[in-house]
């Protein structure tokens, strides 16, 4: 079995958008051996401290994150990132949101890439091409592939706006391009770091905190997950157990599978 994992995030994405968007391969790709759950976000429902709760399994009361500013741990605790470079991975990550650098301690990503929102509106595109040529030439055994224009598109527009959704539509373009060229090589993690309502997000509202979670083995057998919900800070020792290693001693999270 294969023991690869890519990770999507689509920044703001809401699950009652999926659908809605109207892209034919999102229930396409749940026909194809995904399992979808209802997952929670944290508080606050903000980008940076979710994206820290991610990849540290901590909550951001212990990690200390709690807006877009990076504020450095007082008791470190291991990202995934060190985990998997610790085993021996290698590791890469593409983003459109500079912030993201601090979810990454110096010397744990074997390649990043990082492409302005600003100055390249159609980042989330160019982002997908770039992490599929590196998987193409590198084959990384872990990437994480951040797509931050649909949360973009829901502060300038609006939650669940027709310009929301047809950006939400592009992402999910971008997922069936990562999702067909890696299948039967990678397990494959789709998500989101909150939802949104109006023209913002973090809050505790049911549109802020809940996101989706769609899980799909390389092979494409069903996943067995161990419930019907989870949280931004389960799926780091999900990706450790679909790729064969223990989860760090401090995380509080636990595996979805």
């Amino acid at each position: 079995m294969s023991q690869k994992c890519i990770l999507i995030l689509v920044d703001g994405m809401r699950p009652d958008a999926m659908a809605l968007c109207g892209h034919p391969f999102y229930p396409e790709f749940l026909e194809r051996g995904a399992v979808e759950l209802s997952g929670r976000s944290v508080m606050p429902s903000v980008t940076l401290p979710c994206h820290v709760s991610l990849f540290h399994s901590v909550p951001p009361q212990r990690h200390g994150t709690v807006t877009n500013v990076y504020t450095p741990q007082v008791r470190p605790v291991k990202s995934l990132l060190e985990v998997l470079h610790d085993a021996g991975r290698t590791t890469a990550m593409f983003s459109n949101w500079e912030q993201l650098r601090d979810i990454a301690v110096p010397g744990c990503l074997s390649f990043s890439c990082f492409m302005d929102y600003r100055d390249y509106p159609d980042t989330d595109r160019r982002l997908t091409d770039a992490a599929l040529a590196w998987v193409a030439e590198a084959a990384p055994d872990f990437l994480f592939l951040y797509l931050g224009l649909t949360d973009c598109a829901g502060h300038d527009r609006g939650w669940m706006s027709p310009d929301y959704l047809d950006t939400l539509r592009g992402a999910w373009e971008c997922i069936r391009r990562v999702a067909e060229a890696s299948e039967g090589t990678y397990h494959l993690i789709v998500t989101a770091d909150h939802g949104g309502h109006g023209h913002s997000h973090g809050t505790e509202e049911e549109e802020d905190m809940r996101i989706p979670i769609l899980l799909r083995s390389a092979d494409g057998v069903p996943l067995h997950p161990a419930a019907s919900c989870g949280c931004l800070t389960d799926l780091a020792p999900t990706v450790c157990a679909l790729m064969g290693l223990p989860a760090a001693r401090d995380w509080e999270g636990t595996s979805l599978i």
